[in-house]
């Protein structure tokens, strides 16, 4: 799993950029897909987000995953890799590498009941 760490979830580009940016992260996918190893991937918006956590023994709740947290996730993407190193290298190419301060996060899914 290609995890996308976004520094700062407040800032919002300009609807021209995130077309760009949208266009850019199809293709890129696009390019994975061919290889047959694409396989699944969610944005996960900021609208009606909430965080909750528990707190001086209470369950609270805030608005947005963006109070005191520094980074913020915009979304996954599934691949189906030989080696932790090829996921590495997809996610290399991930567009969301060009914000500042952005990052993939490279996760193995745990097998369960011999699902993966």
């Amino acid at each position: 799993m290609l995890i996308f760490r976004h520094e700062d979830g407040n800032k919002v580009a300009s609807p021209e950029q995130i077309q760009i940016w949208m266009k850019q992260t199809m293709d890129w996918i696009g390019g994975i897909a061919a290889q047959n190893k694409f396989v699944g991937s969610n944005g996960l918006p900021f609208d009606d987000a909430r965080v909750v956590m528990h707190k001086n023994g209470k369950n609270m709740v805030t608005n947005g995953p963006f109070g005191e947290i520094k980074e913020t996730i915009g979304g996954y993407i599934i691949v189906k890799a030989d080696s932790v190193e090829e996921a590495v290298e997809f996610a290399k190419g991930s567009p969301v590498l060009q914000g500042e301060g952005n990052s993939v996060e490279v996760r193995k899914i745990a097998k369960r009941d011999g699902i993966h």
